[in-house]
């Protein structure tokens, strides 16, 4: 009977003949992708990042015309 502990090579990542067509190589198809696709995220994330900026100070510019408008009414 095999023991428990019996390595059976379930789960190991083994490539016995690395060859030079496995190698990422820079600036492939795939680096090229992985670039555009992080330039819109940064894109998107600057964009959002300069609406909530633009409606926190639209809201804060609403604040103190409230304020002021309330101080001249009393």
């Amino acid at each position: 009977m095999s023991d428990k502990n019996d390595n059976d090579g379930q789960g190991m990542i083994v490539n016995p003949k690395p060859t030079a067509e496995n190698q990422d190589w820079d600036g492939d198809e795939a680096d090229r992708a992985d670039r555009l696709r992080f330039e819109e995220e940064q894109a998107m994330i600057r964009e959002q990042s300069e609406a909530r900026a633009a409606a926190k100070a639209a809201a804060e510019a609403a604040e103190s015309a409230k304020h002021a408008g309330s101080a001249q009414s009393a």
